[in-house]
């Protein structure tokens, strides 16, 4: 899942296909890296694909390498829990990750890369999300 392969043009969002949903283990992750940062991809039981920056707002700790629980992901540095639709940590903890726009059509993933707003939470128009 380390690289890029098409990009596609929808209502003005471009959308990368970065793998196939395959490719993530269900209940954990997958790293995309991009020029930008790495990408979390996470797969929830239900088969849900979320991506968010690969970096808890905490102490940046990667998010892809924790433990995958509902539609949340707690971090293995130091137990923050993050809500994987939004990037935000779970109360009493406050702060938000970086939240990625992502689409599954079929088994294909892609993400939004250009929807993304890194480092300070959320994400534009393709999800919603502010």
């Amino acid at each position: 899942m380390d690289s890029i392969i098409t990009e596609t043009a929808v209502s003005e969002i471009v959308w990368t296909q970065v793998g196939s949903i395959d490719d993530i283990p269900v209940l954990g992750s997958r790293v995309v890296r991009t020029p930008g940062g790495d990408i979390a991809l996470f797969r929830t039981a239900a088969d849900e694909v979320f991506a968010l920056e690969d970096a808890c707002p905490h102490k940046r700790g990667p998010l892809s390498q924790g433990i995958v629980h509902g539609r949340r992901v707690t971090c293995p540095l130091h137990n923050w829990v993050i809500e994987l639709a939004t990037g935000e940590a779970v109360a009493p903890d406050e702060g938000r990750t970086g939240h990625v726009p992502v689409r599954v059509e079929g088994r294909s993933v892609s993400l939004a890369l250009g929807e993304a707003k890194l480092s300070r939470g959320g994400c534009r128009k393709a999800c919603g999300h502010v």
